[in-house]
């Protein structure tokens, strides 16, 4: 990924070399200055509205509880027909606050919103099509008894049996159809999210570190609480290990049983995230040097990285599923002790 990342670079930097040699378009005095870091987050962060297109957007519900008074609930749409102030409320960077009498936001008062933001919206709607499609599969399973698989069947069959031969198998062993459903819900809602994520004005939720970070967490719980005697015994007598250096071993070993779910955030967050902020970069050139030369390499690169991007969505939701699958493995291992100390 770094040669492709320095590829891109290079050619950026040609053509942005190529465009100062062409004629600028002239802007008038009046035109705001563009900033991409903030069309980058504009587009990556989390918001209260679903904005497809500039100037295109669908309002969503906004929910806020105050101890004093209690719920409000009201339209997105109310803020911005009011300068981002409705009801006693601020919208300010897509944090809602409450304000004082004079406008100023009242800092003793705690806003807990719970409103039903643009990622939440995402979330139910891949939740929606993950329902369609597989009782569409399990409906074409039940049609195709003994026959050859047909339709939307036959597509994601070889990816369902891909999952389970390949990686939830050799991971967890024999006891891998107790924890199949769930990680074959894991891959598809990774994987559904990450390609919703790459459509025009989709939203980045598997950038979303509190998304994956409850990824994380349920394959944590499931890790631990499903973790056998053996599982236990090597965290706090490791087989083979002198006994003066067990209290090592009793801060050492905490720190990887928590490392596992923080790497498995980290991971999947940083690189959507990391994908997304590229092809945005890569667009934000064409209003920041105003040329048709910028414009035609960016496009023809913004592509190219999209494609990259669709090897990645793929790529992040197989490595999620392989990691979990491997922790709980190794938590439900047999003989778990006697196998390290041989």
């Amino acid at each position: 990924m770094l040669k492709v990342y320095t590829f891109v670079s290079v050619l950026i930097l040609f053509a942005s070399s190529f465009s100062f040699a062409q004629e600028p378009i002239e802007a008038e005095e009046t035109k705001e200055k563009f900033n991409i870091s903030e069309m980058i987050f504009h587009h990556i962060k989390d918001s209260h509205e679903w904005e497809f297109t500039h100037g295109v957007s669908i309002p969503l519900p906004i929910i806020l509880y105050t101890k004093k008074h209690g719920f409000d609930i009201f339209s997105s749409k109310r803020f911005h027909e009011n300068n981002n102030v409705f009801n006693g409320f601020i919208l300010e960077h897509e944090h809602i606050h409450k304000i004082t009498v004079n406008g100023k936001i009242d800092e003793s008062v705690k806003v807990w919103d719970l409103s039903f933001t643009k990622n939440v919206a995402s979330m139910l709607l891949s939740a929606i099509l993950l329902l369609v499609v597989f009782l569409l599969v399990s409906k074409g399973y039940s049609k195709n008894k003994g026959k050859a698989p047909s339709g939307i069947q036959s597509f994601l069959e070889p990816i369902i049996v891909f999952i389970q031969d390949e990686v939830v198998k050799p991971s967890i062993g024999k006891n891998y159809a107790k924890y199949l459903p769930y990680l074959l819900t894991l891959f598809f809602f990774i994987l559904f999210n990450n390609l919703l994520g790459l459509l025009p004005g989709g939203a980045n939720v598997t950038g979303n570190i509190a998304v994956t970070l409850v990824l994380a967490i349920i394959t944590f719980l499931i890790t631990n609480i499903g973790g056998n005697k053996g599982y236990w015994l090597h965290l706090v007598k490791p087989p083979g290990v002198p006994g003066w250096l067990l209290p090592l071993f009793w801060i050492l070993e905490p720190v990887s049983v928590l490392m596992k779910p923080m790497s498995l955030m980290i991971r999947l967050f940083a690189n959507i995230t990391a994908g997304h902020v590229i092809i945005l970069s890569l667009v934000g050139l064409i209003f920041i040097f105003e040329s048709y030369a910028v414009g035609f390499g960016v496009t023809i690169f913004a592509t190219f990285m999209n494609i990259i991007e669709l090897l990645v969505a793929f790529l992040q939701a197989f490595i999620f599923t392989l990691l979990s699958s491997m922790y709980i493995g190794s938590s439900i291992e047999e003989a778990h002790g006697t196998d390290h100390a041989h």
